[in-house]
C-alpha cells in the first residue's frame, strides 16, 4: 500500500477490510465500480466518462481525493472528493459498493471515514452531493451522517440528468 494513507482497519467476517487513500492500480476498480452502478439504476452520462476515464485530472490533480475500501487488497468501494470553486468545498461524487458488500454497512464505513478525511485532512468547510431520489438507500445515508436537503433556490445546474437530489454537509 505504497504511497496510501490508511484510514481505517477493520475486521469483517471474513477478515480484514482497510479504507484507504487512493493508489496507483485503483483506476480499474474506480471505473468499474461506478459504472455497474450507475448502468444498473440509469444511463452514463459524458461527465461519467470524463471523471471515470480519467481521474486524475478530474478529481486527484486539482486538490482531490478518491478512497478506496478493500479487502486483501480487492477494491470493493470507492468514493471521490472533487474540489469545487468555493474554497475548501468538496463534491462527495462517485460513492460505489459492489453489490456483494451491500448490506454490510460498509457504505456508513466509508462515508463515515470520507467525511471525517475531508474535515480532518483536508480541511472542509462543507461537503456537497447529488444523488436521486430513486436510490432511497443512498438519500438515508447521506442524511444520517447530517447532510441536508438544499432548498430549490440553492440548487446549481447539474451535469447529470439524473441529478434530483442535493445535499450539504457543513463543518
Amino acid at each position: 500500500m505504497q504511497g496510501a494513507l490508511l484510514l481505517a482497519d477493520l475486521p469483517v467476517e471474513s477478515g480484514r477490510v482497510t479504507i484507504r487513500t487512493f493508489q496507483p492500480g485503483d483506476e480499474d476498480a474506480f471505473r468499474s465500480l461506478n459504472e455497474n452502478w450507475i448502468s444498473k439504476h440509469f444511463t452514463m452520462e459524458e461527465h461519467d466518462y470524463e471523471t471515470l476515464d480519467d481521474p486524475h485530472t478530474h478529481i486527484l490533480k486539482p486538490g482531490g481525493q478518491i478512497l478506496c475500501v478493500e479487502e486483501d487488497g480487492a477494491v470493493f468501494g470507492c468514493v471521490a472528493l472533487v474540489p469545487m470553486q468555493e474554497a475548501r468545498s468538496f463534491e462527495l461524487a462517485k460513492m460505489a459498493i459492489d453489490d456483494s458488500w451491500q448490506g454490510r454497512g460498509m457504505g456508513r464505513r466509508l462515508l463515515t471515514a470520507t467525511v471525517g478525511y475531508a474535515r480532518d485532512v483536508l480541511k472542509a468547510k462543507k461537503l456537497f452531493l447529488e444523488s436521486n431520489a430513486k436510490l432511497e438507500n443512498a438519500v438515508h445515508l447521506y442524511e444520517t451522517v447530517g447532510f441536508r436537503h438544499l432548498p430549490p433556490e440553492r440548487v446549481k445546474t447539474s451535469p447529470y440528468a439524473r441529478a434530483d437530489v442535493h445535499m450539504e454537509l457543513v463543518f
